[in-house]
Order: C-alpha cells, then sequence, then structure tokens
C-alpha cells in the first residue's frame, strides 16, 4: 500500500521521428483495386454487345437476369429486363447481347420462345423441361442491323441459310393446309409449307413452300403440284379406289409434286418460280387445258341444282365447266329465266381438234357454232344424281330440235339451250295429269256410289233370305243323299231285294231259254206236250249227233 502512494513516473521525451521521404506501400492496394476495377469495366465495356428488344404476347417461361438467348445451341445473349408495353398489349423483353453476337442481330432476324411444344410434325423443346425456357435467334441476312424486334410466337418452318429452295403456289383456297404440312415426292417428305398470305385482289391464295436439298432438284419448269389432304375416293369402272398420301395428311393436309411422263428432261427450276396448285393429282397431271372459250346459255327455268364448278360435257367427255348462274328478267313472258355462263376448253378435243376443217368458218368460233347449231347442237340441263339433285351441263346433238336463229355477232355468244330430261319428264307428268283432269270422276263417283248402294242391298237380301234357303237345301240334299247311301248299301234291303229278285230274273229268263228250245226242237210239244224223255243208251252205244248237240 505504501508503494501504491510512491510518486508516478513521469514520461520521458518522445522520440521524433524523420519524414520517409517515399509514401507507404499501404496505398498500392486501393490503387490496384481501381485498376483492376477499372480494367474489368473496360473489358465489359468492350465485350458488350447491342442490346435490344423484342416484343411477346406473352413473357411465360421467361426471367430477367436468367433467360438466356441461344443461337444454334450457344448462349449469345441475356434477358436483362422484362416490361409491359404502355397499352399492355403485349411484353417488352430486353436482351443484352454478346459482342461475339453482334453480327447476328440483322434487322431481318427472328425470334421466338422455346419451350415444349406437341404437334403433329413431333414434340420439340423437349429440354426445356429441365433447363427452362430461353429465346431462339435466327440470324438475318440484311446488311442492317436491328434493335426493335417483334418476336414469332411459333418457332419459323425454315431456317436462315438451310440448304433447298422455296417455290410459290398458287390456289384458289387453302383448304385444310396449314403452315409446316407436309410435302411429298414420290411419298417421301421433302419440304414443308411455309407460309401463306391471301392474294391482293382478294381472289386467290399464295403458299410459300421450301423444298430440301437435294429434292429441290426434281422441282422443274413442267413439274405439277396438288393438293394431296384428306383421302382421295373415286369411284368409277373399276370400282372404288381410295387415294391417300399419309397419316399426317389426313389431319393436317399435305401437298404432292411429280412431273408428267410426257415431259421433257429439263433443268430443275429457279427458287421463289410460281406454280398453280391443282385441287388433286388427276387435275394435276391432265395435259394442259389451253385457253378458255366463254359461253352463255340461257334456260327458262330456274336450275336448283346446278352448282359453280359443275361439269360441262360433250359427247361424254367433260370440256368444261360452270363459271356463274345468275338470273334475267324477260318482260314480255313476265319470267325469270337462268343464264349460265360456261368455259369451254377446245384442247380438250384432242384429235377431233385436229381434224376440223382449217378455214375461216372452221377456225372462227362463231361461224363454227353456228354450223353446229345449224344441225341441232344444244345444251341440256341433266341430272347427275337422282338422290342429290344435282345438274350439269350437257352439250349434244338433238335430231328434233327446232330451229332457232344464231347470233354470231353477239359477245358473250350465247349456245341455244333446250329443256332437260327432268323438265321433259315434267311435261309427261302433267300431260298425264290433264288428261285425268278429263275424266269425270264426280259422275263415276256418284254412279259407284249408286251401284254400291244397291249391292250393299242385294248383299242384305242374299244374306237374310237366300243364304237360309240355301243353307236348308244343302241340308235336304245332304240328307238325301245319306238315305240314298243306305239304300245302295251291300247289307241294304233294297239292295238284297234286288239281288233276289234278279236271281229270279234269271232263272225266269233260263227258263224261257229252256222252254224256246224245246219249242225249237219239239215245236209239236204246243199241240202234244212236252215228249218223254229218251231211255238212256245201252253202255257202249252211241248217242245221235242231234241228240248230243242238243243236250246241255
Amino acid at each position: 500500500m505504501s508503494e501504491a502512494l510512491e510518486t508516478p513516473p513521469q514520461p520521458g521525451k518522445p522520440g521524433i521521428l524523420e519524414r520517409r521521404r517515399f509514401p507507404s506501400l499501404i496505398w498500392l492496394v486501393p490503387l490496384v483495386a481501381a485498376l483492376i476495377g477499372l480494367s474489368m469495366l473496360v473489358h465489359a465495356w468492350l465485350s458488350a454487345g447491342p442490346e435490344i428488344t423484342i416484343a411477346f404476347q406473352a413473357a411465360t417461361g421467361l426471367d430477367a437476369g436468367k433467360t438466356p438467348v441461344k443461337y444454334k445451341d450457344v448462349t449469345v445473349g441475356l434477358v436483362s429486363r422484362i416490361s409491359l408495353s404502355e397499352d399492355g398489349s403485349h411484353v417488352l423483353v430486353a436482351v443484352s447481347m454478346d459482342k461475339s453476337a453482334e453480327n447476328l442481330v440483322r434487322a431481318d432476324s427472328r425470334f421466338w420462345i422455346v419451350r415444349p411444344r406437341i404437334g403433329l410434325a413431333g414434340v420439340s423443346g423437349i429440354d426445356t423441361l429441365f433447363s427452362g425456357a430461353y429465346i431462339g435467334i435466327d440470324a438475318g441476312q440484311s446488311e442492317a442491323s436491328g434493335k426493335n424486334f417483334i418476336g414469332l410466337e411459333t418457332p419459323p418452318t425454315i431456317i436462315n441459310g438451310a440448304p433447298g429452295k422455296s417455290f410459290v403456289l398458287h390456289a384458289d383456297d387453302l383448304g385444310s393446309l396449314d403452315i409446316g404440312s407436309p410435302i411429298y415426292y414420290r411419298r417421301i417428305q421433302v419440304g414443308r409449307l411455309a407460309s401463306y398470305q391471301l392474294d391482293p385482289d382478294g381472289r386467290g391464295v399464295s403458299l410459300q413452300i421450301f423444298i430440301d436439298a437435294p429434292y429441290d432438284s426434281f422441282v422443274g419448269a413442267q413439274t405439277r403440284f396438288w393438293n394431296a389432304s384428306g383421302i382421295d375416293v373415286a369411284l368409277g369402272a373399276n370400282g372404288l379406289k381410295l387415294n391417300t398420301q399419309s397419316l399426317t395428311t389426313l389431319l393436317a393436309g399435305g401437298i404432292a409434286f411429280a412431273t408428267p411422263a410426257f415431259a421433257a428432261a429439263e433443268k430443275s427450276g429457279a427458287a421463289q418460280t410460281v406454280y398453280e396448285l391443282a385441287k388433286d393429282q388427276q387435275a394435276a397431271m391432265a395435259p394442259p387445258d389451253g385457253p378458255a372459250q366463254y359461253i352463255e346459255l340461257h334456260f327458262e327455268r330456274s336450275l336448283p341444282g346446278l352448282s359453280i364448278g359443275a361439269p360441262v360435257q360433250f359427247a361424254g367427255q367433260e370440256l368444261g365447266r360452270v363459271v356463274s348462274i345468275n338470273l334475267d328478267y324477260d318482260p314480255v313472258k313476265q319470267r325469270f329465266p337462268s343464264v349460265v355462263g360456261i368455259e369451254l376448253y377446245p384442247l380438250r378435243l384432242g384429235r377431233a381438234l385436229d381434224k376440223l376443217p382449217k378455214t375461216r368458218e372452221g377456225t372462227d368460233p362463231a361461224l363454227f357454232m353456228r354450223r353446229m347449231v345449224e344441225h341441232g347442237l344444244r345444251a341440256q340441263a341433266r341430272s347427275a344424281n337422282l338422290l342429290t339433285g344435282q345438274l350439269y351441263i350437257a352439250i349434244d346433238f338433238v335430231s328434233n330440235a327446232p330451229k332457232v336463229a344464231f347470233d354470231i355477232t353477239a359477245r358473250p355468244l350465247i349456245l341455244p339451250t333446250i329443256n332437260g330430261d327432268f323438265d321433259q319428264l315434267q311435261e309427261q307428268v302433267a300431260n298425264i295429269v290433264a288428261k285425268v283432269d278429263k275424266i269425270p270422276l264426280d259422275s263415276i263417283g256418284r254412279h259407284l256410289d249408286a251401284s254400291l248402294v244397291s249391292l250393299d242391298q242385294t248383299l242384305k237380301q242374299t244374306n237374310a233370305q237366300v243364304l237360309p234357303e240355301a243353307t236348308r237345301t244343302l241340308q235336304q240334299a245332304q240328307q238325301s243323299l245319306g238315305s240314298a247311301q243306305g239304300m245302295l248299301a251291300d247289307d241294304a234291303p233294297l239292295q238284297q231285294n234286288l239281288n233276289q229278285t234278279l236271281l229270279e230274273v234269271r232263272r225266269a229268263a233260263q227258263s224261257v231259254r229252256e222252254l224256246t228250245d224245246l219249242l225249237g226242237r219239239h215245236p209239236e210239244s204246243l199241240l202234244r206236250g212236252r215228249p218223254d224223255d229218251p231211255k238212256p243208251a245201252p253202255a257202249g252205244a252211241r248217242l245221235p249227233a242231234n241228240t248230243q248237240e242238243s243236250s246241255p
């Protein structure tokens, strides 16, 4: 305790350190860190690619900071931000692309979200079930780069740079075809339908198809395409014919193509060549029809069973088709006749066309048709099916057709018509009905009714009087027959008496015969009586000849 009260030691004089000539090395640490950070910023700035914006309908499966952008399964970008558009109709996906992928972002590049998809062509994107959805990119070929894009809702059918060629098909309608519908060559799938669009005039549809290499070399200038969708059923003289490509064409439609055998060898067609798409294989492979000849037909009545596209036949051959059906008004007859427009293809006449006269009358359609009309050429609407009532136009020569005037200056040409077979049937039925109307059915009915009344009275009288009397007569007759049958029986008294009487008559007849024999031999017996019987001759004596003969 005494030691604690001792005087504390006094501090000594501090030492003076002299200032160093160089700064401390500790300052190198932040400097190095700053340099590293700066280098990283420079590297990030130098390695950063363009930032683009893609508009999608929905951002299902996308996640900012996680969803990658892949090109040929290589990550070339990352989704950095997802936001709604101002009107909320779609989403805007901001993507930071890598520097190495700068050339992929062209003005015509396409983007789509890769998800698991199940379609008629199979299952795609199944790997995204585990890794998550990602954005696919198809590099464009434009020289200009793009920044804002509209994403595809479905993956593109054709990837830029794929080996093959694209062609254009023109059809009246799309039918059951859709994007991705297969294209067959000799029943082998060689391509697919890439896109379609309505023609600017609205009269047809243009289809963009893609044929993979090397099958694109089979498409030439004379190649024919036809719609192979569904089942082609034809009933002809050889029976029922069923034709289809594959099960896929039944569900998703399809297109097939071939080159006719009569076509000359040719090189493959150029890309984007336009072809016509026929409705079936038969129509596609038929010889070319050439230019059509439009003709009008005027019928006096309406034709409810006739439709656009109905065939026009001449001599059993389909020579054209119906293209229009309109109503007209006849102020004189106060009727509404039908005006039917048809297209005829003269090249379908074949060899007959080559044998036509080469004169002006033979080459001018109007003069040639006037000559045929003078020989009875007429058009007629005939029934094609009695069940459905469908009609078709038949052009043929009618021997007893009335003469009509033919105007060769009319445009279009008007071919005279006659009533169809159904009209003739109607006329015959009308004639029969008119004859039936002339029959005095009322008078016949009255007479028939009076006759029936008289017959009824007669029958009543017969039932009341005649039938009972007849019944009694029959009963009496039956009794008489029974009595007669009893009298004629073998054991009947009458029968026995009759037999006895007959025996008596026989004995009487025998006695008469003996008497006549006696009188014949001895006529004197009538006066002298019956002679005595001769004595018997001695044994061995010979009897007189007359005695032997007369003995019984």
